[in-house]
């Protein structure tokens, strides 16, 4: 009677896991919406956690086909070729199940860095968009629109390891079919706001540089005829201070 027990334990665990073979391994899963697939996540930690808790049970089986081949080797025979057949698919069921898990909570964690980095990316557009705003209306300075260049390039100078990541993390997830029509939106909305503005900044920075330079010519060229005129000046007083006839004077002078 042991023995009929044990053999219909057998046959009970082999069907359980043929069941959770089905519903956790086998099923095509799609996953179009971050809510889909945060729901696969947590199924599967779920099935990895109920696959887990039946290793109890199997090595109870196990202990009992064990002590009853000890008793009747006969019998205990026959049980102990189908709990190596049972061991040997539950061992497998187990590695399945962890592997998927595993996957799925990699894929959910690709998911975040990539939202992680279009924040990052994000805010930094809209840092940029600010600076080149600012560019828009400037007093008619020297420093002023330096230091409108200035922070501009600093703005600029922003390294492209973020928009690396999230090409490479997008691409990924598009490659698995996983949240693909989301994420090229979303990519797509990036990309071409990030080419408007940069495009817009470095047009903005060469005006700038322009405007730069030509102030700066100007001010030079003020500034030497402000020295020529003070030259002049001096020598004119000169001339007064020593009562010479405008006459006796260089043409110039004159």
């Amino acid at each position: 009677e042991k023995a009929v027990n044990l053999k219909k334990d057998l046959a009970e665990m082999q069907e359980w896991m043929t069941q959770a073979e089905e519903e956790y391994l086998e099923k095509d899963f799609e996953y179009k919406s971050p809510e889909e697939l945060e729901n696969a996540v947590e199924e599967m930690k779920r099935a990895k956690e109920d696959v887990l808790q039946k290793e109890v049970r199997v090595k109870i089986l196990k202990d009992n086909i064990k002590m009853l081949a000890a008793k009747v080797p006969s019998s205990g025979q026959d049980l102990a070729t189908e709990l190596n057949v049972v061991l040997e698919n539950y061992q497998l069921l187990c590695n399945r199940i962890r592997g998927k898990c595993h996957t799925l909570e990699e894929v959910w964690s690709c998911w975040i860095e990539l939202l992680q980095y279009l924040d990052l990316e994000t805010a930094w557009l809209n840092n940029l968009e600010a600076r080149v705003q600012m560019t828009g209306n400037l007093p008619d300075k020297l420093d002023a629109v330096n230091d409108a260049l200035e922070s501009l390039e600093s703005v600029l100078r922003h390294p492209a390891d973020n928009r690396t990541q999230i090409r490479e993390l997008g691409q990924t997830l598009i490659d698995g079919g996983i949240l693909d029509d989301i994420i090229s939106e979303k990519l797509e909305a990036f990309n071409a706001r990030y080419e408007e503005l940069s495009h817009l900044a470095v047009s903005r920075q060469i005006t700038l540089e322009q405007q730069l330079q030509t102030m700066r010519e100007t001010d030079h060229m003020l500034q030497v005829l402000q020295e020529s005129l003070g030259d002049l000046d001096r020598q004119l007083t000169s001339y007064l201070t020593d009562r010479i006839d405008a006459f006796q004077m260089p043409q110039e002078a004159q």
